[in-house]
């Protein structure tokens, strides 16, 4: 489960081990909902296998906020933390291998390895780095061209631009299929 974090060689097997356990393996088919916009989040996925969207419903529209690959954790945190209805749609987009955690398993992994300075870092990176992305992609549309958002993720995510379907990117981008299928056409006649 912990590809990345095994990659810490800070951490040994038993203190991944220690933690490991409180994800259950769960498979779920494509376009499968793991959360909807209201209710409250009471889990947690890292993505094993398989691709994941956050989407919002705007006047009656889907509109995707985010993706999730593998080595990834997704949950409506917001949700999570403070008991309150989601404010976002989580949904498989392939077919999925992924660890599940309920809240209280959360909530001891937390108690029990905050004051583990490697898990603590880990951990403050793993949101810091959420917030950074949410951040640069709500900038991204104040400060570029539908063009420079889908150049800028085709240089930084080229993996997402390979795997999933093009009225997702469109939503993502905040453009129509048809507009992201011209910056496609005017980008391969350059």
């Amino acid at each position: 489960m912990f590809e990345r974090v095994v990659l810490n060689p800070l951490l040994t097997a038993e203190l991944i081990a220690k933690y490991e356990h409180f994800f259950v393996p769960q498979s779920f088919a494509a376009k499968t909902i793991l959360l909807d916009e209201g209710q409250i989040a009471e889990k947690v996925y890292w993505i094993k296998k398989g691709c994941v969207r956050v989407w919002i419903n705007h006047q009656g529209s889907d509109v995707t906020f985010q993706f999730f690959l593998e080595n990834s954790l997704v949950a409506s945190m917001e949700s999570f933390w403070k008991g309150i209805p989601s404010q976002i749609t989580i949904e498989t987009i392939e077919a999925c291998d992924l660890l599940v955690a309920d809240k209280k398993d959360i909530k001891t992994l937390i108690d029990g390895s905050l004051d583990i300075p490697v898990f603590r870092d880990l951990f403050i990176e793993a949101l810091f780095d959420r917030t950074f992305d949410y951040m640069q992609h709500s900038l991204s549309f104040i400060k570029l061209t539908p063009e420079q958002r889908y150049l800028k993720l085709l240089a930084e995510r080229p993996e997402l631009v390979q795997r999933i379907a093009q009225h997702y990117l469109a939503s993502y981008l905040g453009i129509s299929k048809v507009h992201l299928s011209r910056i496609k056409s005017k980008l391969a006649l350059k």
